[in-house]
């Protein structure tokens, strides 16, 4: 299950309806607020500027050093959240050390929180209310089902991984889609039967290997969220042994070319569903 046709068929659902709101005077625009140059941020930060092309939407840069100060970069946010031309914000983290994070972001609307950093956002998830957006990565897992045609409706998923970024919200965003979702991590008991009795496995452990053949079992999709470095291998790998793995289920996502690839289309309608809220 690739991820490149269900980020193209996302960007193409959104490009009439920044169109729509083009046309009442609203265009849809993300900031991008980034401290230092770490290449994870920067190689994301070029994904999203392409994906914000694609599908017409403006863009705004805050850019800082990393040794900017806490004043600085909140005075960044306030900017953000005054801004009524500016939608959406993706705020790059972690923060360098010097800076307190959640301070930071405890800081921003969560109106204009489209990648989930706020607790605003978190309550939304949890409680099913329309506050905030879920994280861009935790959504993209259920996009990329979605356009799959997985069932959800009654699926048992095994989601092994319970981090505030993945783990919990999109187990809360399954059970929403009336999924029986059971919640592992890697101290999990008999890890291996929770993942082999499951009709979907969301992999998202952040470990490589977590999930391997004896996790697998026929007829069984597999959606791997973990995005590590393998040294031996000298590429990036995700949580699966997909060798071992893919002949054994019916689908698996790879990695990468998998969920990482829907994460800026979801970005991207995040931040147009912001910008539709402000009409409504």
């Amino acid at each position: 299950m690739k991820g490149a046709p269900v980020a193209k068929a996302l960007t193409e659902r959104l490009v009439p309806q920044v169109e729509e709101l083009v046309s009442q005077g609203v265009r849809p625009t993300l900031a991008i607020v980034r401290v230092g140059e770490r290449e994870d941020d920067l190689s994301y930060e070029r994904g999203a500027t392409k994906r914000a092309d694609k599908v017409g939407l403006g863009l705004r840069k805050f850019v800082l050093p990393a040794d900017c100060s806490q004043e600085r970069l909140a005075g960044v946010i306030r900017e953000v959240n005054e801004d009524a031309s500016i939608h959406g914000c993706l705020l790059f983290r972690p923060l360098p050390k010097t800076l307190d994070e959640a301070a930071i972001c405890a800081l921003l609307d969560p109106a204009k929180d489209v990648d989930c950093i706020t607790q605003g956002s978190l309550y939304g998830v949890f409680a099913g209310q329309p506050v905030g957006f879920p994280p861009c990565t935790a959504e993209a897992v259920v996009e990329l089902l979605d356009y799959y045609q997985v069932p959800l409706e009654g699926a048992k998923v095994t989601v092994v991984g319970r981090s505030l970024v993945i783990g919990k919200p999109v187990s809360m965003m399954l059970q929403a889609r009336n999924a029986t979702v059971t919640m592992c991590h890697t101290r999990t008991r008999d890890l291996a039967a929770a993942c082999r009795n499951a009709d979907v496995v969301v992999a998202a452990a952040g470990h490589i290997g977590t999930v391997g053949a004896a996790c697998a079992s026929p007829q069984q999709v597999v959606v791997d969220v973990g995005i590590n470095w393998d040294e031996k291998a000298g590429k990036l790998v995700g949580d699966v042994d997909f060798d071992s793995v893919e002949p054994v289920v019916r689908a698996i996502t790879p990695v990468p070319g998998g969920v990482g690839s829907v994460t800026t289309a979801v970005l991207a309608k995040h931040v147009v569903e912001a910008a539709q809220r402000t009409v409504r």
